[in-house]
């Protein structure tokens, strides 16, 4: 009931709001796959080097996308007259050395096989000595749902210890199933994000953070954290600490986690098993840890690409609908063994796909026969996989108005899979775009879902969260259940693969038994929704998200 009645609301609001009922047969047929397949074999390339930030990857494909937007006849997207919005960064690469000392034995431990560790400060050389260990469970502070992990407990200056995800509540009535009244069930809420992790150890004063991995909770292998670990880290150019992370923000490999508890005379799954009720609190270790992270840094000028369809309606036309899609990847680690191009992340579904899928969006709009009301906006983000830094700094240096900027339609990744019956909306039940959705998706002879994957928390995960934080309502959606003439297990197959074996691996390239047919539909669906957006259906966020209150106040 509480699902149906905000589309329900919403569909009355849409309904006195005239749209175009149906785009023009030769915008969508302007979608193609051959050429987003041409795009992603380009930008995943060897001569693109991963796409890292601050590269000469990074310079390839800025001058890429200025090219392409160019032929498809779209304006630079920057008042200032230029194709890109400079993003300031500082770059570090670190060289870490951490030990613990548990009941006078110290052990040292191997970087980037045992843990991973960095920092965001601005000094190259970061030390925390024998700083007190403490275990906080998942290390969440969630008022609303009566769950406090510190108790009170002071941290200031000392190394936490953070189960991955959020609590995984038993349902009483149902043990074998997650309580939906407790951090939405199966679904990841923001406390279990690692952003948020690190958040709130910094606010909480800890001198460093550790997050223990483990595979299934997070949905991805250690290797997936040691490769991101293993390299230059990133953070925006700020003068003082970083706000959003201790000194030193950590993760460390389950079995070495379990290790240093039963040094202390803990078992792991015991303390895990205590953390799981509200009555937790903080335990001690009964030792310290000490790091010494050395950095390499250099400021890093990256860049956002924008484009721009100026809107042709007098009134509507400073109004904004932006498709946001990140280029960035994961760049070159010479470290590896084999030739050069088994060296280079190549980031071909993550997320070359998504910025291929901006080049056809723009396509379809270039073939209507007039521009839409509203101008839209292609923003191809930067360091996306460093933290969502390119979104998060447009969001808090608009180059138009946030107050103006009716919804941001981010893409993440296209389906290469083939034709499905449903399309996934990840950021379901928060704002009346939803409804647009769905009547787009039955146009197809498809229906709207909510997310068939949320334990892996897509929502927080990608760039539209940063416009959601904003209060800019957003979509955000994913083809990955129901494939048509596909068995059952199909989807999940495709989905556990591409995360155990190909995300943020050098293996992410392009593939010859791809199949673009439902990523095609897709990206029309995208686009028809956009286009009744940029007609002057204006989006509204739903009573009860968690955004709606800083949307209430993007419009004062």
């Amino acid at each position: 009931m509480s699902t149906l009645r905000p589309l329900l609301f919403s569909a009355l609001a849409l309904a006195a709001v005239p749209t175009l009922a149906q785009a023009p047969a030769k915008a969508l047929a302007a979608v193609s796959a051959d050429d987003l397949l041409e795009h992603i074999k380009v930008l995943a390339s060897d001569d693109f080097e991963g796409r890292a930030p601050g590269s000469a990857g990074e310079a390839k494909t800025v001058a890429y996308l200025e090219r392409e937007f160019k032929k498809l006849g779209l304006k630079p997207g920057n008042p200032n007259g230029t194709w890109v919005q400079p993003v300031p960064m500082r770059g570090m690469t670190p060289t870490p050395a951490f030990s613990y000392d548990i009941g006078g034995k110290t052990v040292a431990l191997n970087f980037p096989d045992d843990y991973v560790a960095h920092s965001t400060s601005e000094p190259t050389t970061v030390t925390v000595d024998k700083s007190e260990l403490v275990f906080v469970g998942y290390g969440v502070q969630a008022p609303e749902y009566g769950w406090d992990d510190y108790k009170g407990v002071d941290v200031r200056g000392k190394t936490i210890l953070m189960l991955i995800n959020d609590p995984a509540v038993p349902d009483p009535k149902h043990p074998a199933e997650l309580d939906p009244a407790m951090f939405k069930g199966k679904a990841m809420t923001y406390y279990g994000r690692w952003t948020y992790k690190y958040e709130i150890a910094a606010k909480l004063g800890a001198a460093a953070a550790i997050i223990i991995h483990e595979t299934k909770p997070a949905a991805y292998p250690w290797d997936v954290v040691r490769s991101g670990g293993n390299g230059e880290n990133f953070s925006l150019l700020r003068d003082g600490p970083d706000p959003d992370a201790p000194a030193v923000p950590a993760w460390m490999q389950l079995d070495q986690a379990k290790a240093m508890m039963a040094a202390a005379g803990y078992d792991f799954d015991t303390l895990k098993r205590q953390a799981l009720t509200r009555g937790f609190r903080p335990v001690s270790l009964k030792g310290t840890a000490s790091f010494k992270i050395d950095n390499t840094a250099r400021t890093v000028n990256s860049n956002n690409v924008v484009a721009m369809i100026p809107g042709s309606d007098p009134k509507l036309k400073d109004e904004f609908v932006i498709y946001s899609a990140h280029w960035d990847h994961l760049g070159v680690d010479e470290r590896l063994p084999g030739g050069r191009s088994k060296q280079i992340y190549h980031g071909a579904l993550d997320n070359a796909s998504g910025v291929a899928a901006l080049m056809e969006i723009a396509k379809a709009y270039q073939a209507l026969p007039k521009a839409p009301k509203r101008s839209i906006l292609f923003l191809a983000t930067t360091a996306e996989e460093r933290g969502l830094l390119g979104a998060k700094y447009y969001a808090s240096h608009p180059l138009y108005p946030l107050k103006k900027t009716v919804a941001n339609i981010n893409i993440d990744g296209i389906n290469a899979w083939g034709k499905t019956a449903q399309i996934e909306n990840v950021t379901s039940g928060h704002s009346s775009i939803d409804t647009l959705l769905a009547k787009y998706a039955k146009a197809q002879g498809r229906v709207m879902d909510g997310d068939s994957r949320s334990e892996l928390g897509s929502f927080y995960r990608a760039d539209q969260l940063e416009f959601a934080r904003a209060g800019v309502p957003v979509l955000y959606t994913k083809a990955r259940s129901r494939y048509l003439n596909q068995p059952d297990n199909y989807a999940r197959e495709k989905v556990d693969y591409y995360f155990a074996k190909d995300y943020h691996q050098v293996s992410d390239d392009v593939r010859t038994d791809w199949d673009f047919s439902g990523g095609v539909q897709d990206i029309q669906l995208l686009f028809q929704v956009g286009l009744d957006i940029a007609q002057g259906v204006t989006p509204t966020w739903n009573p009860g998200s968690e955004f709606k209150a800083a949307g209430d106040q993007r419009l004062r």
